[in-house]
């Protein structure tokens, strides 16, 4: 394809930074909720503010603000489009730094969301650690087990056990795991443990209920399918790891989740030469050309911590209780 013409290159460029500056007066008038506030804030005049948002409002054919004599208010296009205008600027201002300072410092807002276990053990503190390494960068964290109705919360980054497929969003690989099956000491002491997969027909393996299939591999590709059975059962994996630390039963959970657990002895393997098939801990990325700096220090910190919990917990993992099987 041939160069853009110089006049209509011109007029893209003006075309371009008038639509940042239509957003930027935005995302102020929301934020000062007055556009005489805005305007001063901005160092402009009323009425460059006003024509802003209202070529802004023109072009995208929606009210995004609702004008009283008394106050203004967003319409929730106007909210929406508002995290949306957010996320654009901070993304421009990486690209300004880029260009500036020959790297990109992350700032800006960083939505994740999380399983509540994975979350709370690893997720976190990686939050904590880069709020208090970038001064302005913001972190906000959901933890939930559902991934169902994630996709369109506008979520920078969402993380996961297993290779789930989501429409719109790539997936990388930030860790290998798989799911071991624990028991606590006391639990042990208490029914033994089994010496094979079809042992566990014996025994209360907690589930959520739909996860009631365990499905089990050994190095030398032996496969076994287990349906189980359990007088607990939840649907948040937090609860019933507490239940088998507790000593209720057995538990088919994420190495990543309770290699704490193992090393203190809190928990034992049970079959240790039995795991499921490969459980990677991924993230869910929106797809795009360009992975903005405060997405890639998260995804390179989460790597690292976790890379640093699977080394942790590889002295535990030949450790446990029960036969090959």
């Amino acid at each position: 394809m041939g160069q853009m013409p110089k006049r209509l290159s011109v007029k893209w460029k003006q075309w371009m930074l008038d639509d940042i500056n239509e957003i930027r007066t935005f995302v102020r008038i929301a934020g000062e909720g007055s556009l005489s506030r805005a305007a001063q804030t901005m160092g402009l005049s009323l009425s460059v503010v006003s024509k802003r948002l209202a070529t802004l409002e023109a072009r995208t054919r929606t009210l995004l603000i609702a004008r009283s004599t008394r106050r203004l208010a967003l319409t929730p296009d106007g909210q929406r489009f508002l995290e949306r205008a957010k996320r654009i600027l901070a993304e421009v201002s990486e690209a300004e730094a880029m260009l500036a300072q020959g790297e990109l410092e992350p700032q800006g807002l960083l939505r994740i969301n999380a399983p509540v276990a994975l979350g709370r053990a690893h997720v976190a503190p990686v939050c904590q650690e880069l709020v208090e390494r970038h001064g302005n960068l913001e972190m906000e964290l959901s933890l939930t087990d559902r991934l169902s109705g994630l996709i369109d919360e506008g979520l920078d980054v969402i993380i996961r056990i297993g290779q789930p497929q989501a429409p719109g969003l790539v997936m990388r690989k930030l860790a290998d795991n798989h799911r071991v099956i624990v028991a606590s000491p006391r639990f042990i002491e208490r029914k033994g443990a089994p010496s094979s997969p079809e042992g566990l027909l014996d025994y209360d393996c907690l589930h959520d209920g739909d996860g009631s299939l365990w499905q089990l591999v050994r190095p030398d590709g032996s496969q076994a399918s287990v349906t189980v059975t359990s007088r607990l059962r939840c649907n948040n994996g937090e609860v019933w790891g507490d239940w088998a630390t507790g000593g209720f039963g057995l538990a088919l959970k994420s190495l990543i989740d309770v290699a704490e657990d193992l090393r203190t002895g809190r928990l034992i393997r049970v079959l240790p030469q039995w795991s499921s098939p490969p459980a990677p801990v991924c993230a869910l990325l929106p797809a795009r050309t360009l992975i903005p700096s405060r997405v890639r220090v998260f995804l390179e910190a989460m790597a690292l911590r976790l890379r640093r919990a699977n080394e942790r917990s590889s002295s535990a993992k030949a450790d446990g209780i029960g036969e090959g099987g």
